[in-house]
């Protein structure tokens, strides 16, 4: 577990499993499909129905819980989950709350949210270059690996994220 920015921390599974993130000082963003997502739901096959009000998050308590896989294209990353993430973290930061973001092996998912609230809610990174962005916040979480998909998805999206009204940012 890293943290990447004053009480905002990125890890894996097992930092979530080792922690204490139960309390009230934490907020946690699960940033996997299984267990916790599969898990809040109870769902048994392969995906919850597509018309379930959660099928794409969830929230309990202080957790979000988000139905997100790592796949290779960026098509399969929705706008919704990557917002409804940074908003969430910014809201608990914002309460004087830590902020776990995890994934399961901590170097795809969670810090791409990581990097997406980094750029929109921070000055920490560069906005005018994806590239140079990447490249500060790997100095940051020098595990950051992204899949085909969550990276395809920040590169696509990087430039316009802060001026896409649909993003629900204010910056």
């Amino acid at each position: 577990m890293i943290e990447v920015y004053p009480g905002l921390f990125v890890g894996c599974q097992q930092d979530f499993e080792d922690g204490s993130f139960a309390s009230r000082e934490w907020a946690v963003v699960h940033a996997c499909k299984e267990p916790h997502h599969r898990k809040a739901l109870g769902y048994t096959g392969r995906a919850v129905d597509k018309s379930h009000p959660e099928y794409l998050i969830a929230r309990r308590g202080n957790r979000l819980i988000l139905n997100l896989v790592d796949v290779a294209d960026p098509r399969w990353i929705d706008d919704s989950i990557m917002n409804a993430a940074i908003q969430f973290i910014q809201e608990n930061l914002q309460n004087v709350r830590s902020v776990l973001v995890h994934c399961n092996q901590g170097c795809s998912r969670a810090p791409s949210i990581a990097m997406l609230y980094l750029g929109t809610y921070t000055d920490q990174l560069p906005r005018d270059s994806f590239e140079r962005a990447l490249a500060v916040f790997k100095e940051k979480y020098p595990l950051f690996a992204p899949a085909g998909g969550v990276y395809g998805f920040l590169k696509n999206q990087w430039a316009g994220w802060k001026s896409n009204p649909s993003n629900g940012n204010d910056l």
